[in-house]
């Protein structure tokens, strides 16, 4: 063997040496991912929502009811019903879960292979005393048939990419855009839950306005008795001007409060037309039956059935296990990468060659395996930003489940302290209404003086709205308590 030869295989030799190393440490390298503090989240949950309700907890759920079911007022199902179709926020959360459904179809495309086909032509005039040049000079490209100068070149063909997913890298980025999907559904859902008890709440507010608008009007007409009733004692010298005055006063007094009253129901009617996504118009409603209307049987359940009910919960669960994919997703970017490139077509110099096979047949096929070897600071930082994304959302889940816990418990507390409160205020209009005829008939008989009328009449109108209010915060309790509980968006 000669000298030339053996220095020809050593240096091979060195060179696939050097080779094996630098693929050698390319693994060892690529392979080596940092540590990480991974954040767990907590799924315990008290046994329930209160320390008298444990020992006779009921599985039962008001929230599993369908909101047809849980509010059976026609005139309120009805403006649900319109809401449900033309509410724009509602819609627009709509765009968004079809925005996270191409998402999944985009990420599905990602770990299959690009395939192309393209035509290319075009035309080159290199310079004689060059390599090229010298060479097309002195070599046909065709038997008989000189090198065309300037050389046009035509093709035709289809050309392959495909990034192999041997660390499933890819697949595990549409998982997490298919999990993120079904946590825009869910939070479709939650929206839809509050959309429901916003439009309960404002409506039976209406109602409030409403009955509290015809004591006003009420008020106002017995107001007026008793101001005539005082100019007649005036003018028969038993009181003064100064008794005229202020029975006058409190009558303008009265009326003020109706103007603002209705100004309340407008606004209150308008609030309702923009949830129901229309403009403004008279809202049905029946307000004589909302004395007579008591809140709906609340069933809270156990807090563990909060889990499967309440949409947001779902949701934080579903961006949480996202977030843990693509932790995976971050990591496998340290790993050796893939990738296979292929082609195969038609090329020559002129169009009519183009069918001339085997001549004018090309075809490549290639492959690359890298990975990050030095200066992998970039990938780090996006691998600790998707774990620190991931301890967020696990806190995110917590929140949402001690939120939803403590509004289940607020609630149920505000029925049975609202029922109390109602009772005692009830008895206090009684007792008040008794005190307004009293009050006026020592005054006709001048046995009282004309301040005890009006501050009765005072407290009497006071408390009449005050027992008003407090029917509406017993069904605004019982509304909030479903929609606490997970329900409304079934």
């Amino acid at each position: 063997m000669k000298p030339e030869e053996i220095k020809l295989i050593m240096l091979k030799k060195r060179l696939y040496q050097c080779l094996g190393a630098a693929s050698l440490a390319l693994a060892l390298g690529a392979c080596k991912t940092p540590e990480l503090v991974v954040k767990n989240e907590s799924r315990n949950a008290p046994a329930s929502y209160s320390t008298a309700a444990a020992a006779a907890l009921d599985s039962t759920n008001t929230g599993r009811l369908q909101w047809k079911q849980f509010f059976t007022d026609p005139n309120l199902q009805g403006l649900i019903e319109t809401a449900l179709q033309n509410n724009q926020e509602l819609n627009i959360t709509l765009q968004e879960i079809e925005i996270a459904r191409n998402e999944i179809r985009a990420r599905q495309g990602e770990y299959l292979p690009f395939v192309r086909l393209g035509a290319r032509a075009d035309v080159e005039k290199v310079g004689k005393y060059t390599l090229q040049g010298a060479t097309e000079e002195n070599i046909d490209i065709k038997e008989g048939r000189r090198t065309p100068d300037p050389l046009t070149n035509f093709q035709l063909g289809a050309f392959a990419t495909w990034e192999v997913d041997i660390w499933h890298k890819l697949r595990n980025a549409k998982k997490a855009a298919a999990i993120r999907y079904l946590a825009t559904v869910e939070g479709k859902n939650f929206m839809v839950t509050n959309l429901i008890a916003e439009i309960a709440n404002s409506y039976y507010e209406l109602l409030a306005y409403d009955n509290q608008l015809t004591i006003v009007k009420q008020n106002i007409g017995i107001q007026s008795n008793a101001l005539e009733l005082v100019k007649f004692q005036k003018e028969s010298a038993r009181t003064t001007e100064l008794a005229v005055k202020r029975f006058e006063a409190q009558v303008q007094h009265t009326r003020a409060l109706q103007f603002k009253l209705q100004q309340s129901i407008v606004e209150t009617e308008n609030r309702l037309n923009y949830l129901a996504g229309r403009y403004p118009q008279p809202v049905a409603r029946n307000a004589q039956a909302f004395n007579d209307r008591l809140p709906a049987t609340i069933q809270a359940g156990s807090p563990a059935q909060l889990l499967a009910n309440r949409p947001d919960i779902r949701q934080a669960e579903q961006q949480l296990a996202a977030a843990k994919i693509d932790v995976q997703v971050a990591r496998a970017n340290f790993y050796p990468s893939l990738g296979l490139t292929g082609g195969v077509g038609l090329a020559a110099f002129t169009p009519g060659l183009l069918v001339s096979s085997p001549q004018s047949l090309l075809y490549a096929l290639g492959a690359d395996l890298a990975g990050p070897l030095f200066n992998r600071n970039g990938i780090k930082a996006f691998y600790y930003n998707a774990n620190a994304l991931q301890t967020q959302a696990a806190y995110r889940y917590e929140k949402s489940v001690l939120n939803a816990y403590v509004e289940v418990s607020n609630q149920v507390s505000s029925i049975s302290n609202l029922a109390q409160s109602y009772d005692a205020k009830a008895r206090e209009v009684a007792a008040l209404n008794q005190s307004v005829e009293i009050s006026n008939s020592l005054f006709r008989y001048a046995r009282a003086d004309y301040t005890e009328v009006l501050f009765t009449q005072r407290e009497a109108l006071e408390s009449k709205f005050d027992l008003i209010e407090t029917r509406m915060q017993q069904l605004n309790a019982s509304v909030n308590v479903y929609r606490a509980l997970g329900g409304g968006w079934k």
